[in-house]
């Protein structure tokens, strides 16, 4: 059974950090391009960053160009989204996926080429 089960959200100020978790089990991770999405109350959802299964090539959204990094380590089957200078428009249910459709990252993607996804974990940004 594939799981994705994300950690690390919380509340923070405007300008903080976040590094946000994303563990997979019952699948390869090196296999699948893994992406990050976020949704806001009443918004749809939205790719944040993507990484690539065979280079780990990265691929952002602009809103968070600069700010964001999504990074993966296969062996741990786990992959990061560290958040940096965070802003108030950044708050939101932030969820891990797989990629069933591509390997390699041409943008961000969108939710219904994923699978396998986590419950998410709240960000909250928030003086």
């Amino acid at each position: 059974q594939v799981q994705f089960v994300e950690s690390g959200g919380g509340l923070v100020q405007p300008g903080g950090s976040l590094r946000l978790s994303c563990a997979a089990s019952g699948l390869t991770l090196r296999d699948y391009a893994i992406g990050w999405f976020r949704q806001a109350p009443g918004k749809e959802r939205a790719g944040v960053a993507c990484t690539s299964a065979s280079d780990g090539s990265t691929y952002y959204a602009d809103s968070v160009k600069g700010r964001f990094a999504i990074s993966r380590d296969n062996a741990k089957k786990t992959v990061y989204l560290q958040m940096s200078s965070l802003k108030p428009e950044d708050t939101a249910v932030y969820y891990c996926a797989a990629n069933l459709v591509r390997r390699q990252c041409a943008s961000t993607g969108r939710p219904y080429e994923y699978d396998y996804w986590g419950q998410g974990t709240q960000v909250t940004v928030s003086s």
